[in-house]
């Protein structure tokens, strides 16, 4: 019986000088200099990295929308190379104004026909509730 209540005063004992150091370790940290740099470079970090309008993670966002805009410029400048180079085969030639007349716009001259040919698949029209009675 008292080897009983020694092993459990033991135990509270070891517990308590345990929690003991490590509060002892908290008020020397919590006193210390150390955790005043270390809130104020946490708190430096946290608004640099993310809070500010200037901040890292918004620098990354406007670097990935600037290359996006540099591949939508890219793809326009070379629409507009090919815009151009049909507008001076146009200017060249008469002949290609009356192809696209006629392939576009299915103009035609006063003695032909145009047959348009397609491979367009019709959808069946729904029957409607009418015909069904």
């Amino acid at each position: 019986m008292y080897y009983e209540l020694f092993c459990i005063f033991a135990d509270k004992f070891i517990i308590m000088r345990v929690f003991t150091s490590i509060k002892v370790f908290l008020l020397r940290v919590w006193h210390s200099a150390f955790l005043k740099y270390a809130v104020v470079c946490i708190a430096g970090v946290l608004i640099v990295g993310f809070l500010d309008e200037n901040s890292v993670w918004s620098h990354l966002k406007n670097l990935q929308r600037i290359s996006e805009l540099t591949e939508e410029t890219e793809k326009y400048n070379a629409d507009y190379q090919r815009d151009q180079a049909k507008i001076r085969e146009l200017d060249k030639d008469p002949k290609a104004i009356e192809k696209i007349a006629r392939e576009r716009y299915f103009m035609k001259a006063d003695d032909e026909d145009i047959f348009v040919l397609s491979d367009d698949q019709r959808e069946p029209e729904p029957e409607s509730h009418e015909a069904a009675e």
